[in-house]
């Protein structure tokens, strides 16, 4: 019988020796956890995962040697303690009924290690250490060292292995001509550039038998120059097969690609296309990947024929519930995955543990437990922007009484502003979620109230997360017509003209410029249109899938300069992996940049600005409108009223600390408050 809301990624998918219960691969994530070595805490977090219905888990990449570990000190399978430690994990995962991989990955010349390898010594744009060129005994080192991290991940308990062979790792710098230069039977010829590949493959399957899931990650899709043509990921994918692989599974891009693959402002499920051009070459299972975050995305992906299986990574961030909540027909709670990269690539990047933005637990399932409460108290939550509604939340959920009030007709505070940029669509789901979570709550729902402190005294508690209000620049003539604040702009809708000048390059001037630089739909919500914009092209006319004539960008609405009076990059604080594409971004759409300015005066003909603090070159920029993004303020009287007349009281998110918007500090402090309570 087939599955009343999702038929096709409910269908079970025959592996031959084994029968995955759903089409919904958990994709590899590097959260850090292993390099931490407290292997409960590991175990907690994939155990969660596969009691939350995940049909097969493919863990973070384990390193087959230290020369091929992202970075020094990375984990993998080394030694029988290693072993016993992974058995934690997988025996966890078993008794939640679950199945995982364990991915198997070598960084080749990404490696942030000066004993880095690859086929050839060409330094990596994201890595400082030039690699060291393998020889004939180096490669075969390498694919034995592969055939023994995959047999030891069966001995410790695992499914199977994932190879990872795209994004631009070790068998990837082997398969293009971009990075291998050899002449010997590793490089030049298209069959020598993919030996390493099968080779790995073949002798994978002959060590570990037959009834081990062998996953090859397939780079179908290079977007770098001299990638792959769409003939040679063809064959490459039928060697694979004919190699012994279980599943081929889709990767998209290198990470030195200049084109965003997993960003918010990615439309969903954008790749799934390139796996689509796949069916039907191979007989094996083929998985897609990529901004599919939702189960009726999933669920479209498959019906039209895209692939056999969907692989979702960081929607488990978010929600390790996933599965269960789809299969019940209960979507609408799923917490959905915005693809912000806040608080797990770039926790990543900056060598902490990965969590996630809109969850605060993921990753921490040990540390941040929400246990039922003895003793419920009455609590009154000001503020229902993202610190007040995972506060409210949380609390209700643990058994307080909870009255959240806002002043506002709606909830969701500055979430409603970030929701109209174009690129982060995602957040209008996230507000209606948590919309639909705070209504199906007991909470006392109290919009359009500004509780004063009489009405709060008879709390057990008041948490205040009242948030923040625009900084005062502070510039001469500002009161003006011409002048206009990111509030009025997002929310009031207020008139701006041609030529604009935004006052504050941070951020919310980052948005305000991306707001403001278009006009009609966003290419996020227009496939055809974003791939035009970014420069990707049928990998069967282009190679790499790059296209020729590169990117082709739509007319800029307005005429914009972002300003700032720091004298640092633009943008220099947005996000460490999302910031280059903000930056690009507006670069495309002709919006100048310019640091270290001051700003003396606004009159009717525009800003009037100056260089340096020794205030030189000053002139007149001529524009229509001026758009004030100076930074923010907390607005915290009210809970400097609270404590001076001595009622319990706790402040939290942009109230405590005003910054730019910082969801994912905001989130995790109400949530870890509550759980505290």
């Amino acid at each position: 019988m087939s599955h009343p809301h999702f038929p096709h990624l409910f269908r079970p998918l025959d592996l031959g020796h084994v029968t995955l219960p759903n089409r919904v691969l958990m994709g590899s994530m590097h959260t850090g956890l292993e390099e931490v070595g407290d292997w409960n805490r590991i175990a907690a977090f994939y155990g969660e995962r596969a009691a939350g219905g995940a049909g097969l888990i493919v863990t973070g990449g384990m390193s087959p040697n230290p020369e091929g570990g992202v970075f020094a000190g990375a984990a993998g399978l080394f030694s029988d303690t290693d072993i016993a430690n992974h058995r934690v994990v997988t025996d966890r995962v078993h008794s939640e009924g679950g199945r995982i991989a364990m991915q198997i990955l070598h960084a080749g010349r990404y490696a942030y290690n000066p004993k880095a390898v690859a086929p050839s010594p060409i330094k990596s744009p994201i890595s400082p250490f030039p690699p060291n060129e393998l020889d004939e005994a180096g490669i075969r080192k390498q694919i034995a060292d592969f055939v023994t991290a995959a047999c030891r991940a069966r001995e410790a308990g695992y499914d199977g292995v994932e190879i990872m062979g795209s994004e631009g790792y070790f068998i990837n710098q082997f398969l293009v001509t971009h990075t291998n230069k050899r002449q010997d039977d590793w490089g030049g010829s298209l069959e020598n550039r993919m030996r390493l590949a099968t080779t790995i493959v073949e002798q994978v399957r002959q060590a570990v038998g037959p009834d081990f899931i062998i996953i090859y990650r397939l780079s179908m899709l290079d977007l770098v120059p001299n990638g792959q043509t769409w003939d040679e990921v063809v064959y490459l994918a039928k060697r694979i097969e004919a190699a012994g692989a279980s599943i081929i599974n889709t990767g998209i891009g290198w990470h030195e690609a200049r084109i965003p693959t997993i960003a918010t402002s990615v439309p969903r499920a954008a790749f799934s296309w390139v796996t689509k051009k796949m069916m039907g070459e191979v007989g094996i299972p083929l998985i897609t990947s990529n901004r599919i975050n939702m189960p009726e995305v999933a669920e479209s992906v498959l019906s039209d024929g895209c692939a056999d299986m969907v692989s979702m990574a960081r929607p488990f961030l978010a929600d390790a519930e996933f599965v269960n909540k789809a299969e019940r027909g209960a979507s609408g709670t799923i917490v959905p995955c915005i693809a912000c990269n806040q608080a797990c690539l770039d926790h990543t990047f900056q060598m902490k543990i990965s969590s996630c933005l809109v969850n605060p637990r993921a990753a921490h399932e040990t540390e941040l437990v929400y246990d039922p409460v003895e003793v419920p108290k009455n609590i009154a939550v000001v503020g229902s922007g993202p610190a007040g509604l995972s506060a409210a939340l949380v609390a209700n959920e643990r058994g307080h009484s909870v009255t959240l009030y806002d002043r506002d007709s709606q909830i969701g505070g500055q979430l409603n502003m970030a929701k109209k940029i174009p690129g982060k669509e995602e957040f209008i789901g996230l507000v209606e979620y948590y919309d639909r979570a705070v209504r199906a709550s007991s909470i006392d729902l109290q919009l359009g109230v500004e509780p004063d402190p009489d009405t709060l005294a008879k709390f057990d508690l008041v948490i205040v997360a009242t948030g923040v209000d625009p900084r005062d620049p502070e510039i001469p003539g500002q009161d003006g017509p011409n002048v206009v604040g990111y509030v009025d702009v997002l929310r009031g809708g207020a008139e701006v003209g041609r030529r604009v000048a935004v006052i504050g390059a941070g951020g919310i001037g980052f948005d305000v410029s991306e707001y403001l630089s278009h006009e009609g739909v966003s290419p996020t919500e227009d496939l055809d249109l974003w791939l035009r914009e970014w420069g990707v092209h049928d990998p069967e006319d282009s190679r790499g899938g790059l296209a020729e004539q590169g990117a082709s960008h739509e007319p800029a609405a307005r005429e914009i300069t972002l300003l700032q009076r720091k004298s640092t990059q633009p943008g220099k604080g947005l996000g460490k992996t999302t910031g280059w594409i903000h930056r690009l971004s507006l670069r495309s759409k002709g919006v100048r940049m310019k640091a270290g300015v001051n700003y003396e005066e606004i009159n009717d003909r525009g800003l009037v600005l100056s260089d340096g603090p020794d205030r030189r070159n000053r002139r007149l920029l001529e524009v229509d409108t001026v758009v004030l993004c100076a930074g923010q303020v907390s607005r915290r009287s009210l809970f400097d009223e609270l404590t001076k007349r001595g009622i319990n009281a706790v402040v939290i998110g942009g109230a405590d600390v005003a910054g730019e918007l910082d969801a994912k500090r905001a989130i995790d402090q109400g949530s870890r408050l509550a759980a505290e309570i």
